[in-house]
């Protein structure tokens, strides 16, 4: 454990020894089947800090995402990671997914679910050596469930899951760390954890993208992209996350005056979004604000 009370790995980026961008799109289209899920889109993602996708239901998030990690392949365009092919660049990359289960009455334990963050290193049949097991427990520790260790994953709440899933990614040997709505609906405990893991991450120069419906989750983030089945627009949360932008992704009358904050009414996320002060060149935010952890 370094320092800022991080994993260590082979893979660990630091200071200027990373890539200067994690990930780079050139007119990139994702389908599913007949279903365009996101149109002609070119932008890029910063190496070694936090990105925020964000976007109403439906507008193409996770499914970035899902080829961010190399689980879908483009219809066409351009896409690189790690300056790879997404499908070559996967061991690098440690996906949490929102629909992540198990079968009701899998009889795992949370440790046994943990281990298998070393098996894209270590294979599915190779036993773990005791700096895999040191590792799977350091990871264990920080997403604090090692006094569930032994506990079947069908007996934790919602919350417990959600941490044993980041532990599980911490445990893989990565660069960035992909988290699809990490911290949608759970209690205060788990979401401060995975919050604290977000920003843990970034300082130890890995770089990590999620995927969010809430403004100040993204206003805490160093990078945003702004979505509506393409990418609107792409930069510093200041850049992109203005009356004007928010407007065209959420659609006219979507932002409402409420006292000095602005609040954003997505009908799909009704309890997503607290007053909020979108970003305008006449009303920074809060400098403190940038460096403040998301649910503190």
């Amino acid at each position: 454990m370094n320092g800022s009370g991080g994993l260590t790995g082979v893979n660990d980026v630091r200071g200027d020894a990373g890539p200067a961008l994690l990930a780079e799109a050139q007119d990139l289209v994702l389908a599913y089947g007949s279903h365009v899920a996101m149109r002609p889109s070119s932008f890029v993602i910063p190496a070694q800090g936090v990105t925020a996708i964000i976007g109403p239901n439906g507008s193409g998030k996770s499914t970035l995402l899902n080829a961010l990690a190399g689980v879908i392949e483009p219809r066409s365009g351009r896409l690189r990671v790690l300056g790879r092919p997404p499908r070559e660049a996967y061991r690098d990359i440690a996906y949490v997914m929102q629909a992540l289960s198990f079968p009701e009455g899998t009889p795992i334990t949370v440790r046994e679910v943990v281990c298998m963050g070393r098996y894209s290193t270590r294979g599915w049949f190779r036993p773990l050596t005791r700096a895999d097991r040191d590792r799977v427990a350091r990871a264990m520790d920080l997403l604090e469930v090692t006094d569930l260790a032994k506990r079947h994953l069908g007996e934790l709440s919602g919350g417990q899951r959600q941490r044993v899933y980041v532990a599980q990614a911490l445990a893989q040997n990565h660069q960035a760390l992909l988290l699809d709505e990490p911290l949608t609906g759970l209690d205060l405990v788990s979401a401060r954890t995975i919050d604290r893991i977000i920003h843990t991450e970034r300082e130890r120069g890995h770089s990590v993208v999620l995927t969010t419906h809430d403004l100040d989750e993204a206003r805490a983030a160093d990078h945003v992209i702004l979505m509506r089945s393409h990418v609107l627009a792409a930069g510093p949360p200041c850049d992109v996350l203005t009356r004007r932008n928010l407007e065209d992704a959420y659609g006219l009358g979507a932002l409402h005056e409420h006292s000095d904050d602005v609040i954003l009414d997505d009908p799909a996320h009704p309890q997503g979004h607290g007053p909020v002060r979108p970003c305008d060149p006449i009303d920074p935010p809060h400098p403190e604000r940038k460096a403040s952890h998301h649910h503190e």
